[in-house]
């Protein structure tokens, strides 16, 4: 189970920009939980997105972020391959 999960909408270009970052930190690749056909995720994230959320942690990052703030949020052990 990936460590990481990117929430986000169909056709989202903030959601585009946000895997551009996420690859840049190459960070390993998300899981993708879209939103548009889930009641509840939609009242939790539906101005929020795109939200990554850690799931060991619970932690979420909302948009917008750079490289540094998602390697801030990140920490110095995250073990994401950078």
């Amino acid at each position: 189970m990936p460590r990481y999960i990117l929430y986000q909408r169909d056709d989202c270009h903030l959601c585009d920009q946000a895997l551009a970052v996420l690859a840049a930190a190459r960070l390993p690749e998300p899981d993708s939980g879209f939103i548009d056909d889930d009641d509840a995720l939609e009242a939790r994230y539906g101005i929020r997105v795109p939200v990554l959320r850690d799931e060991a942690t619970g932690a979420e990052l909302d948009w917008p972020f750079d490289l540094a703030g998602l390697r801030a949020w990140l920490g110095p052990t995250d073990d994401a391959g950078r």
